[in-house]
């Protein structure tokens, strides 16, 4: 695995409210953190899967983005 590559995987340094400031609640950014980790691995290990029964990882990895491309929160942006 490249640098670049472990690097794109880990959380961002901060998260973002919507209005530009930074989430700087302990618990906040501790549960934000689990939650990517725990999507990074679930998507690794469905990646894995579909290249193992034959995918092409590209195309594997172009429907993940669309997936999360239409993916709709059910909260007004902002809410605390």
């Amino acid at each position: 695995m490249q640098s670049s590559e472990k690097l794109s995987s880990e959380p961002p340094k901060r998260w973002m409210k919507a209005g530009g400031g930074v989430v700087s609640c302990t618990e906040k950014v501790k549960v934000l953190e689990e939650n990517w980790n725990e999507v990074r691995s679930l998507l690794q290990d469905a990646l894995d899967d579909a290249v193992l029964m034959g995918c092409s990882q590209a195309q594997v990895k172009a429907e993940f983005k669309r997936l999360v491309d239409a993916l709709e929160c059910g909260y007004k942006e902002g809410g605390q």
